[in-house]
Parts: C-alpha cells; structure tokens; sequence
C-alpha cells in the first residue's frame, strides 16, 4: 500500500482502467439477493438467475422486453452504487493528471464527481438508446423515459433515487409496459435498443468519438512519462481493450507501472514483473486502506 500511495503522488499520470470488478465492489451486483429483489417474478417466469443472462432473453413482445430493460437501466445507472467505491478513488486521483477508460456503463465515475471530459465509456451507456437498425449515428438520453416505464410497472421511485416494490410486492408488480411507451426511432420507426457494444449496431456517436479523441491525446502526451496504469477490476471478457494494452505500454515505458488490484484476478506477465505491483484483494477495501 506504501508504494502504491508513492507511486501514485509522483506519477506524472495516472490511466485508470476499470472493469466490471469496480462496480460489483461497490455493490452493483447482477446476481444474488439484489437480482431476486427486483427481478424474482422475471426469475420464476424465465428460470434465469442474473440480469446479465436476462439482458439477452429473447421476449415474446417489446413490452415484456422493456419492462425488464427498465429495471435494469434504472437500477444500474440512476440508483447510487451502496458502497463509496468510486468516490474513494476519486478522493486519490482528483488533484492527479489522470484520464479513465472504461468498459463500465453504468456511469457511476460521473456520479462520483470525475470530470466527463477525462472519461472514455469504450461499450456505451445505460442513460442512452440508439437506432437498432441502426439508421443513423446518434445516441438519446433515456432516463424519462425509464422512470416513466418502471412506475408504470408498479414500482415505487423515492425522492433519493431508491426503488421499491409496492405494499403487496410482486402481487402489485406488472410484467409489460404500456404499448405507447416502447420506444421507436423517430427517423425510420424501428424499435429503438440500447447503446451497449452487443455486436456490429453499436452507435459510436460523436460524444463516443470525442472521448475516443480525448483518450488518444492523452495517451500521447503521456504514454513516455512516469505514467501509472490503475488497472481496477478488469477480467477477461475483453482483455483487449484495457488489459493487454496496459501491459505494452508498461512495457514500452521503463518509467512506467503497472499496477493492478482485482481479487482472484491480478496476475501478470513475466516481462513486466519488475515494473508492476498486483494486489488480489477486493477494490474497496484496498481503496480504503490507501486513503
């Protein structure tokens, strides 16, 4: 921990890369008791036991589809994460030369306070829906509309954000949306989808493209320098966007370190043992042990 806080006081830099490890340390996880709270009628209907699996469950009717979508979209962008992950981090890198890419579309760095002009979300936003066509390169904020959709179903939005089940639970909870409330692109009348990298329809639209900018600058800018790569919770699913990248450029830099803390997970090549620490522990608590 000693070396790590040094490390990261007199860095020039400091490239965050975060995973879905992050998030479910600070609490936002797709399986368990939060899933069967909010999603035990989905649950008995479909015999899935995560909202990862239900995220690709093919619905008989967009109703059902954007029922589901709704609770997810609001339970993992617009309710606050339960543990204080990312502001913990945050309270580290703030007075930091530091830029963050991302695989995380739950938005939680913005809640935290980082600045949006230093984030780069690589596989989108639950805030925004695209064409799924799609017949144009443009993204749409959705968070209206969602609250609208899971009132609709009879949930219960507290004026702090909280989502609950009505007096009756699941007795009082509908599984569909209104039929006017499935969202349509108001160009070409397709069915409208969410801005995730699924496949091949992914918008990058120009915010994705500026980011996309803004990454690149600061990687050349800094990439030379005593630059830290935090890498925070990244597994395998997709090495090549955070992973693997962090460790060429590890090893591209002799001033460079890569440093990685992810339980179960932290490893590293031999050709940059000697540039790296690897902390196999859970995030929030290495996180609070560095403060």
């Amino acid at each position: 921990m000693e070396n790590i806080k040094s490390l990261l006081q007199n860095a020039d830099s400091v490239l965050i890369g975060a995973g879905a490890g992050l998030s479910t340390s600070a609490g936002f996880t797709y399986s368990g008791s939060r899933f069967q709270k909010y999603f035990a009628d989905f649950e008995k209907k479909y015999g899935f036991h995560d909202m990862y699996s239900g995220g690709f469950y093919p619905y008989k009717t967009l109703e059902e589809n954007w029922a589901y979508w709704s609770r997810q979209i609001y339970l993992n962008r617009f309710v606050k994460a339960p543990l204080p992950v990312y502001e913990k981090l945050f309270e580290l890198v703030k007075n930091k030369n530091y830029f963050v890419l991302t695989t995380n579309v739950d938005h939680c760095f913005q809640k935290a306070g980082f600045d949006k002009s230093r984030l780069f979300y690589t596989q989108g936003d639950y805030g925004l829906w695209q064409c799924s066509e799609p017949c144009h390169k443009k993204t749409y904020d959705n968070q209206l509309f969602v609250e609208k959709m899971v009132r609709e179903q009879g949930f219960v939005i507290h004026d702090d954000g909280g989502l609950e089940l009505p007096e009756n639970g699941f007795g009082g909870i509908k599984m569909t949306v209104p039929s006017e409330l499935v969202p349509r692109c108001k160009a070409c009348g397709k069915p409208m989808s969410m801005n995730l990298r699924a496949d091949d329809t992914f918008v990058e639209d120009e915010g994705w493209n500026k980011a996309a900018g803004r990454y690149e600058d600061f990687l050349n800018k800094n990439k030379d320098d005593r630059i830290v790569f935090l890498e925070l919770g990244v597994g395998g699913n997709t090495p090549g966007i955070i992973k693997y990248p962090f460790w060429k450029m590890t090893y591209a830099n002799p001033k460079a370190v890569y440093v990685c803390i992810n339980k179960g997970e932290a490893e590293v090549p031999g050709e940059i043992e000697n540039q790296s620490i690897c902390v196999n522990n859970d995030i929030y608590e290495t996180l609070a042990d560095l403060r």
